[in-house]
């Protein structure tokens, strides 16, 4: 199938140089679809490493600032506002970089969702009973139990897909692990998958040096704001790295900045290690250095010209 439809995805571990890369490679005839999953809430700024307004004037971002804090943004929003944005950008004669970290975005957007049956109202209806009898840390150990391999794939704090994966298991009676994952790219828009490493040591010297400019930039006071707005547990964006790590020191009384801070770098440590076990499943992707402009040059003159 031929499509006029083209994008760029462009990812990779936290503070991996996404951001910087963007800016020097991407600055003209490219608009920027945000696939970061806190990136898209009001007032979750500095945690989340959200793009300057000088970079977001300089080129035009989407998906940033779309949410207030207390609502769901599902993986399924993603996806159906990136499909929109994906048409619009190429009728606008640009091409489309989607970039971001959060890896579950990028998979269901290019090789689509697990085959699993559509949603029953009835079942879902009887989920959703059960997350407001019993809370959602008591539907994750359920689904623990259930299918421990899905659970070991979704955030403990993550109710949409954990409130899914209960439903598919309801439903049909089988495991939501059980149903094959394609590992073909869709074929109705043509993907550059570009997932850019460094070697274990220097992502992790970065990682720390990314934490020590987000305390300096003001991430306290960043947090002091939204919890004087009333930011809880029940925001998804507060279980992002570099938001959780304060409000567990909020409930547990311990708010010493150095224990918050080393948390934050070693739970950054943590998800990064798990974000490039994930991307290494995509099989079309290439690995490039964001050091490597030579690689990367071909890589875009390839796709763009073919």
């Amino acid at each position: 199938m031929k499509t006029n439809n083209r994008a760029i995805a462009l990812f990779g571990p936290t503070a991996v140089g996404k951001t910087a890369l963007t800016e020097a490679f991407f600055s003209k005839g490219y608009e920027i679809i945000n696939a970061d999953s806190v990136q898209v809430y009001r007032g979750f700024d500095i945690g989340s490493a959200k793009p300057s307004k000088e970079l977001m004037r300089k080129i035009p971002h989407h998906l940033v600032d779309i949410r207030d804090p207390h609502q769901q943004y599902t993986v399924g929003d993603f996806c159906k506002d990136t499909e929109e944005l994906i048409a619009e950008i190429n009728g606008r004669g640009n091409i489309p970089l989607i970039t971001g970290g959060t890896a579950y975005y990028f998979r269901q957007l290019m090789y689509g969702p697990a085959s699993t049956p559509e949603a029953d109202p009835e079942v879902r209806a009887r989920v959703l009973a059960l997350l407001e009898e019993k809370g959602k840390e008591s539907l994750y150990s359920e689904l623990c139990d259930l299918d421990p391999e899905a659970a070991a794939k979704i955030n403990c704090n993550d109710v949409y897909r954990i409130t899914r994966a209960l439903e598919v298991i309801f439903q049909t009676g089988r495991k939501l692990s059980s149903f094959p994952v394609s590992n073909e790219l869709r074929k109705d828009i043509s993907f550059l998958p570009i997932c850019l490493v460094r070697e274990r040591a220097e992502l992790s010297r970065r990682i720390e040096a990314r934490v020590d400019v987000m305390f300096e930039e003001g991430l306290y006071g960043e947090l002091q704001r939204l919890f004087r707005a009333g930011a809880d547990s029940s925001w998804p964006a507060m279980q992002g790295i570099g938001y959780k790590e304060f409000l567990t020191a909020r409930e547990s009384g311990e708010m010493s900045l150095s224990l918050i801070k080393k948390e934050i770098v070693r739970t950054s440590r943590a998800y990064a290690k798990r974000q490039m076990t994930f991307f290494s499943s995509f099989k079309d992707a290439l690995f490039i250095s964001p050091d490597d402009f030579e690689s990367l040059g071909r890589a875009l003159e390839s796709f763009l010209f073919r």
